[in-house]
């Protein structure tokens, strides 16, 4: 069964490796957090290797910050871009097009 799992790695890191710029990171987001993660969160946008994704409330991004390092780990095995931070941002937050860091 390994087997099959590494081919299906192997086929969707391919496949991410040639989406358009800057994309990869961001179609990326479902397949490494999972589905239950993916039905709360949005990856919005990948710029200067930060990924920034889009959480529902505090505890949301507490818990996901804590696994923050794993998710890193996983993007950049699939994406060709590297991704060196992750940023959980509030819906208000994302959507004011706040600078970052403010």
């Amino acid at each position: 069964m390994e087997q099959i799992g590494d081919g299906i790695d192997k086929v969707v890191a391919a496949s991410l490796r040639r989406s358009p710029a800057g994309t990869g990171p961001v179609l990326a987001w479902p397949i490494v957090c999972g589905s239950a993660v993916a039905a709360r969160t949005t990856a919005l946008d990948f710029d200067r290797g930060v990924l920034r994704v889009e959480v529902p409330d505090a505890g949301w991004r507490s818990e996901l910050q804590s696994l923050a390092s794993q998710y890193l780990a996983v993007i950049n095995r699939y994406t060709a871009a590297s991704v060196q931070r992750l940023e959980f941002v509030f819906a208000a937050r994302a959507n004011a097009k706040l600078p970052r860091g403010a």
